[in-house]
């Protein structure tokens, strides 16, 4: 309840902040770093909340699965050290547990080692799409203003290149800008 009751006031806030006549970069900026997407709904791009949201769910996802597999296997790997005979770990070659493969305490470690970088990898990828949504949506307040118009056009033509130094002229491409 507390939650909804905080995204209910910070999108009352944020409509008040789209009232004023003055988009500023630093709001987009600072709603963005305090929820993910809210700097994109300030700055009107509502197609962008579904790839903030998408990403951040898939690096939540991708840490939540590599911390469940990284503390089976440590775990596993404890069991089978901890010198007591009557703890059996799932992956024990002599007595494999229906459906479990056999894995050697080489094998265990490799395992521990992979998900542990996995895992510390998704941190730094939920951190990265972080950050990539509060810089979206720093520049995009930027930009907000920016008038792109019908009238920018940008045409090539071909053009004869006439030089006094040579009987025969050049052929050549003209490419034009007009703003």
């Amino acid at each position: 309840m507390k939650g909804f009751s905080l995204i209910l006031s910070l999108l009352f806030c944020l409509n008040l902040f789209a009232q004023e006549s003055e988009h500023s970069p630093k709001k987009a900026t600072l709603l963005s770093a305090f929820l993910p997407g809210a700097g994109q709904i300030y700055n009107k791009k509502y197609w962008k909340l579904p790839i903030v949201y998408g990403a951040l769910g898939a690096s939540v996802y991708a840490l939540q699965e590599n911390q469940s597999q990284y503390s089976l296997y440590r775990q596993a790997y404890l069991d089978r050290v901890d010198g007591d005979p009557n703890t059996v770990d799932p992956f024990d070659p002599n007595n494999p547990t229906v459906g479990n493969p056999s894995y050697t305490e080489s094998n265990l470690l490799t395992l521990i080692d992979f998900y542990q970088k996995n895992r510390d990898l998704s941190y730094i990828a939920f951190a990265g799409v972080w950050v990539l949504q509060i810089i979206d949506a720093n520049v995009d307040a930027h930009l907000y203003e920016f008038d792109v118009s019908d009238d920018l056009t940008l045409s090539w033509n071909p053009v004869l290149l006439v030089n006094n130094y040579q009987a025969i002229p050049n052929t050549g491409l003209a490419i034009r800008c007009r703003f």
